[in-house]
């Protein structure tokens, strides 16, 4: 159809996660609780090691200590903590998207509630998504005019269409989400 968003899209940040080794937090080594952590690029996030997040801490710490996500930076899909094979696969899924989409699909992922990113279909996200517009009208007025749908019509009954009412019967069929710019538009299901 060649339609084109109405808004410049930036690329986004990377999602980022802060590491941290619940041994150390808790104190279970030394009966001392440290706050021992850094912060990963996601797609980095399962190759991290105890050995990697310790080092040159001092603190005591054995192989099998437990590390956790403990907070996240950047647009994610989820708000919430998480082991790292689970960062690591939204990371992948950030690879897999590419950056300028990212934040409509993590858009498009909290409205349909999506929690895990193996329940992700990428394919799907790219085949519904219509681009980031200032208004849903302003996309509707675009499809429109590339459809061509009204050039058929005679001039008095394109004089007297109502775009705003068409549009609100129309978005019925769409999941519309806001944007920092706008909205970001996706056919319905």
């Amino acid at each position: 159809m060649g339609m084109k968003p109405s808004v410049a899209i930036t690329e986004p940040d990377r999602p980022r996660v802060w590491i941290g080794s619940l041994a150390a937090y808790n104190g279970s080594h030394d009966g001392v609780p440290r706050l021992i952590g850094e912060w990963y690029d996601a797609t980095d996030a399962g190759s991290v090691t105890v050995a990697d997040l310790h080092k040159g801490t001092g603190v005591p710490f054995t192989d099998d200590d437990e590390l956790w996500v403990m907070d996240l930076d950047g647009d994610w899909p989820v708000r919430t903590e998480m082991d790292l094979s689970t960062a690591a696969e939204w990371g992948s899924l950030y690879e897999e998207v590419t950056p300028t989409p990212w934040p409509a699909f993590c858009a498009l992922a909290r409205a349909e509630s999506v929690d895990d990113p193996r329940d992700v279909d990428v394919q799907r996200f790219i085949d519904r998504y219509r681009g980031e517009w200032e208004s849903f009208e302003d996309y509707v007025s675009d499809y429109i005019e590339n459809v061509g749908e009204q050039n058929s019509w005679p001039e008095e009954a394109r004089q007297y269409f109502d775009l705003a009412r068409y549009a609100r019967d129309l978005e019925h069929g769409y999941t519309v989400e806001n944007s920092p710019s706008g909205v970001y538009v996706f056919d319905g299901c």
